[in-house]
């Protein structure tokens, strides 16, 4: 296990390329469930992307952000919404192993606890439906009614048939009603409108993370009217909800819709381990100072008025207050020479410092793990042996090769490409077909975007690459 340490709260640097979402997915199989706060939404999504191919069991949900800059004037995409509502849906249901987070989503309000619960309901198959009691119930949790669904969030009824693209759902449903008895129910193509399976029933989230029915409208009037002096039917923003309709960047009032919002640590259990990945103090900061920026110049739009950053988001020492409430774990950002030939467990003696929660991380005292970053072994076309440095690494390297390609046609390439030079890779399916393969030089297919040598404490030592290689891809008119 690549994550083992002595001390209390454990920190952790050297993890190279793809291996610190290895070493999420070890500790993920004891520690559940495991929330990874990272520093960048990039990060991420590739630790989503990743974690599966070396634990494909694990229920891996990534928390998304808007993507929205703080105070814009337009709305996140409902595919996100719906990515979103639906992982706190899992979170709060226990069907979540790792959640991952960007550091930023960690930072905005969420809608409470209890919102999320009195909006989601189910239909399921069988039962007695009440068509006029449904509208009304889609309608209070921000289902929009159209001539032809498209996307999460709508609902169209055609007679006795019912078509609904829940939120948090991949495919919307189609309802064929009996009278007033739900008889089927099946996803359905966007694009060919073609029945795909049949399913026994429907998980219903709320379309938005913020109520706009009679209640909710009510509670932002008086909010708003208590926070921003002045004529409140001067603001569009305002006049837009009194009259049911949600405007676009209405999600950065969403303080205004509740007596009290919610943040992502309200929604996990006592018992979930969290990690902060890498620079997250910094990205707080860099986060602050760009927040009060768009603040100060957006500020003077009597149209917009806006809600200040601390009524808004969380600063640095809110969410370092929070952290504290659970078990944690910390990846360091990596600032020592990658190739330092450390076993495991061996503590770093580098004087090299990180930075996490406001203090400087000596080096020493965090365990550093027993990766290093693959050696330069890009494929050289102008040489007589294209493949000289991957063939030098393989006959160098005590251990076992599993080499990466992206997709089946990119491995099929590589694998004749190597041939062609005497290389040639077991074919597997998998990281555990793998470990569990005795073959030198493997070959797999998969989306992990870093690479690594790794030595197990035990000692079998084996590595994971990713194409590195550059294999040329020959194409019309080339030589």
């Amino acid at each position: 296990m690549l994550l083992s340490s002595k001390h209390s709260r454990p920190r952790y640097t050297g993890l190279h390329g793809s291996s610190d979402a290895l070493a999420l997915a070890q500790l993920a199989e004891t520690k559940i469930p495991l929330v990874v706060i990272a520093a960048n939404a990039l990060e991420a999504q590739r630790l989503k992307d990743e974690i599966p191919f070396f634990a494909p069991n694990l229920r891996v949900h990534l928390l998304p952000d808007w993507e929205t800059l703080p105070y814009d004037h337009f709305s996140p995409h409902q595919d996100l919404v719906s990515e979103r509502l639906a992982t706190l849906h899992h979170i709060r249901s226990n069907a979540s192993d790792v959640v991952i987070v960007p550091i930023t989503t960690a930072l905005y309000p969420l809608p409470p606890v209890e919102h999320l619960a009195a909006y989601t309901f189910f239909l399921k198959r069988n039962e007695k439906l009440n068509l006029a009691q449904l509208r009304e119930q889609l309608t209070f949790a921000g289902y929009n009614h159209v001539q032809q669904v498209l996307t999460p969030g709508e609902y169209c009824v055609r007679g006795g048939i019912i078509d609904l693209f829940a939120m948090g759902s991949l495919l919307p449903y189609r309802i064929d009603l009996f009278d007033d008895e739900i008889e089927s129910i099946a996803t359905f193509d966007v694009d060919t409108q073609r029945t795909l399976y049949p399913v026994p029933e429907i998980r219903l989230l709320p379309a938005r993370e913020f109520p706009m029915d009679e209640k909710g409208q009510a509670t932002f009037r008086q909010n708003f009217r208590d926070r921003f002096e002045g004529d409140p039917s001067k603001s569009r923003i305002y006049k837009d909800v009194s009259k049911g309709i949600a405007p676009a960047g209405i999600e950065y009032y969403l303080p205004l819709f509740f007596n009290k919002t919610a943040t992502i640590f309200d929604y996990l259990p006592k018992t979930a381990t969290l990690c902060l990945h890498q620079d997250v103090d910094g990205a707080i900061a860099n986060f602050a100072k760009d927040t009060a920026a768009r603040y100060n110049l957006l500020r003077g739009d009597p149209q917009h008025p806006l809600l200040e950053v601390k009524e808004l988001f969380l600063d640095g020492e809110q969410f370092f207050i929070r952290v504290k409430e659970f078990a944690r774990v910390d990846i360091l950002q990596n600032q020592a020479p990658s190739n330092s030939p450390l076993s495991a467990g061996e503590p770093s003696s580098s004087p090299d410092k990180g930075r996490l929660g406001g203090v400087d991380v000596d080096a020493k005292n965090a365990t550093c793990c027993p990766t290093t970053s693959i050696p330069n072994i890009a494929v050289d076309r102008r040489a007589e042996t294209p493949t000289h440095a991957f063939q030098n690494f393989l006959q160098n390297f005590n251990g076992r090769t599993l080499l990466l390609a992206d997709s089946l046609g990119r491995r099929e390439i590589i694998s004749g490409y190597l041939k062609e030079y005497g290389l040639i890779p077991a074919v597997c399916e998998n990281y555990a077909a793998f470990l569990a393969g005795k073959e030198k030089f493997m070959l797999a297919t998969a989306l992990v975007e870093g690479n690594l040598v790794r030595g197990r404490i035990d000692r079998a030592i084996h590595v994971v690459v990713e194409v590195p290689l550059v294999i040329p891809i020959a194409t019309e008119g080339s030589a």
